[in-house]
């Protein structure tokens, strides 16, 4: 129980390994299980407040238990523990997303939800392996985040559109205006605005600092205009088909 717990654990994660396909597997099962539930959840408001609250708790419970890690193994410290990692507030967003049921919410954290969580996933800034508390809590909330997203999507068919894009294109600039203050004043790397990750990420390939923060940006825009492509394709399609004599 105490390597569990233990701020100072040994063992490091490694990309790639079982313990990590092993993960990987669960956000798979997670996506599956709520595609194949889709029509189930679409006719019954108990089931879908059921799941809506079962995401919801498993978030607050990331969240509330990585704070008092923090705190109880005394390593809680302005220039890595404050809640201004892009999943970090995408997180809370999705609490009230789903709490709130609220639409404009969903237009941002459908792209910054999956983008974000899909590459941490796929390439984990973590320092400790399973089963340690570090690893399970981040990938729980990594998958829990993604599952919020999809929830809305086909439980309760909410769709983003090109203007969503546009939306959380400056919803990310405008914490770029709360998030390079707080670097520079503290020596953080929230974001990664001040510095790339050590660990390989696909900001290893979009040159040095500071012109991949500009990079990122184009990343960003092709990426979720990729996520809305499936939405943009069957929107056409329906226009199409109401078009027809």
């Amino acid at each position: 129980m105490y390597a569990f717990w233990d701020a100072n654990s040994p063992d490091s994660f490694a990309a790639y390994t079982t313990s990590h396909l092993v993960a990987l597997a669960f956000l798979a099962a997670a996506v599956l299980l709520l595609f194949v539930c889709r029509r189930q959840l679409r006719q019954s408001s108990v089931k879908r407040r059921t799941v809506s609250l079962t995401i919801v708790s498993i978030l607050v419970l990331s969240e509330v238990t990585l704070n008092v890690w923090y705190v109880q193994q005394g390593i809680y410290s302005i220039r890595h523990s404050l809640p201004l990692e892009l999943c970090s507030i995408t997180l809370y967003l999705c609490v009230a997303m789903l709490l709130l049921r609220s639409r404009f919410l969903f237009q941002i954290v459908y792209f910054t939800g999956i983008g974000g969580a899909l590459q941490a996933l796929l390439t984990p800034v973590l320092g400790y392996a399973y089963p340690h508390y570090r690893f399970l809590e981040f990938f729980a909330a990594h998958i829990a985040i993604i599952s919020a997203v999809l929830y809305m999507v086909w439980a309760e068919n909410m769709r983003p559109t090109f203007r969503s894009i546009l939306l959380t294109m400056g919803f990310l600039n405008l914490l770029l205006l709360i998030v390079i203050p707080v670097n520079v004043y503290t020596g953080a790397n929230y974001m990664f605005l001040a510095r790339k990750p050590d660990t390989s990420s696909i900001l290893d390939y979009l040159g040095p600092y500071p012109w991949y923060l500009l990079s990122m940006e184009a990343v960003a825009f092709i990426l979720f205009l990729f996520l809305y492509l499936p939405f943009a394709i069957s929107a056409s399609a329906k226009e199409k088909k109401l078009s027809l004599p």
